[in-house]
């Protein structure tokens, strides 16, 4: 009877230590599988946040997509996106006056739906239409170089650009100490010429009234008189006295239409007249097309002072060689740079404020230190 008392006993315990030892093995199976089943919860909440940030689009439209300028304005953009992991559409008119391009580049990039947009507006009156529809998709647009003045209210969250009424000074503030003995020394009225190559774009506006205004003042501050003739929007909008006859002539040129032969005839017309002393090109065409119209003349140097806008392998041949005298570099790459990191900020709903990416003078002195390099395209 013992025997059999001790044998259920011995039974019963080797149960329950069966039991128990496959309940232990269970609860260890189920941590296991609650752990995988949160590393693959985790890894596809990653995996589904990086999916989502690929996802997000900003599409940029250009007034260029050719020139070295807007290349390096790309560069700066490519840079961003990579760093943000965000998609990158750049797109840009064949030239700088198609503005019908531009606007089905627009209209396309709308379409689209991305996150966020950057336009440099060759013309917002023609793109209001675009404007109003990617405000309407509650697209954010950034505006970026010229960016989009007069655009529709609420439409422009942001801009990043060069201040280009300051550049404008800066280029006049260097540009007066090389001509001021000439102004002060001559029996005779003198002439500055002003190279645009439009009279429609924000940049290049404020860009030729920042140089005409702050050249007057400083001309006007030794005692001189100044007035201004040409082209009817910078005289219109200028702080200088309108006419013909001063001490100093500010004589603004601005081709029919933008192209570089023709940006190369108004240089010469400016360099045959015999008393220009001085002329400013206000940005990368027009300062190319004031060494290609001096080709024949062999005036720049010499007896008339250059001075251009941007950079390019020919105007920073010009200025090693001392045809120019300097010009006034932008940031294209960190215009671009900017343009893609407010976008994406304003996609994500944060607040974002305008963005000055600077400017500043370069000679031939300068012009290989690593503060300006970093700037000069080819």
């Amino acid at each position: 009877m013992k025997k059999n008392v001790w044998g259920v006993l011995l039974t019963a315990a080797m149960m329950a230590s069966l039991t128990a030892g496959c309940a232990s093995k269970s609860s260890t199976n189920d941590a296991g599988s609650t752990k995988a089943a949160e590393s693959k919860s985790e890894q596809a909440a990653t995996e589904a946040a990086a999916k989502g940030k690929e996802d997000m689009t900003v599409y940029m439209v250009a007034k260029g997509f050719q020139s070295q300028y807007w290349q390096a304005v790309y560069k700066g953009a490519q840079k961003a996106a990579g760093e943000l992991g965000v998609h990158l559409e750049f797109q840009g008119p064949d030239s700088e006056s198609d503005i019908a391009q531009q606007v089905q580049m627009m209209n396309n990039a709308v379409q689209m739906k991305p996150a966020a947009i950057g336009l440099a507006a060759l013309d917002v009156s023609a793109l209001n239409d675009s404007i109003k529809s990617s405000q309407d998709a509650k697209i954010p647009i950034v505006g970026f170089d010229s960016g989009v003045p007069d655009a529709p209210k609420g439409a422009v969250v942001a801009n990043a650009a060069t201040d280009n009424y300051k550049a404008g000074e800066v280029a006049a503030e260097n540009t007066y100490p090389l001509i001021k003995d000439l102004i002060a020394k001559s029996s005779t009225s003198v002439r500055i010429g002003v190279l645009n190559q439009d009279a429609t774009s924000e940049s290049i506006i404020s860009r030729g009234l920042g140089f005409i205004d702050k050249i007057t003042e400083l001309i006007k501050a030794d005692g001189k008189t100044v007035c201004i003739t040409g082209n009817d929007k910078f005289v219109t909008d200028s702080k200088t006295d309108k006419g013909s006859s001063a001490d100093v002539i500010l004589d603004v040129a601005v081709p029919a239409k933008v192209e570089a032969s023709l940006m190369t005839t108004d240089a010469q017309t400016i360099l045959n007249k015999q008393d220009t002393i001085c002329i400013f090109a206000s940005n990368q065409k027009t300062g190319e097309g004031l060494i290609t119209g001096d080709e024949n003349l062999g005036r720049l140097g010499k007896d008339v002072i250059g001075v251009a806008f941007d950079s390019g392998t020919m105007i920073k041949d010009a200025i090693k060689s001392g045809k120019l005298a300097g010009a006034v570099t932008q940031a294209p790459v960190e215009i671009g740079y900017q343009t893609v990191k407010l976008a994406v900020a304003a996609a994500k709903g944060e607040s974002v404020a305008d963005a000055d990416t600077g400017s500043q003078w370069y000679n031939k002195d300068n012009m290989d230190s690593s503060e300006i390099s970093q700037n000069l395209y080819d």
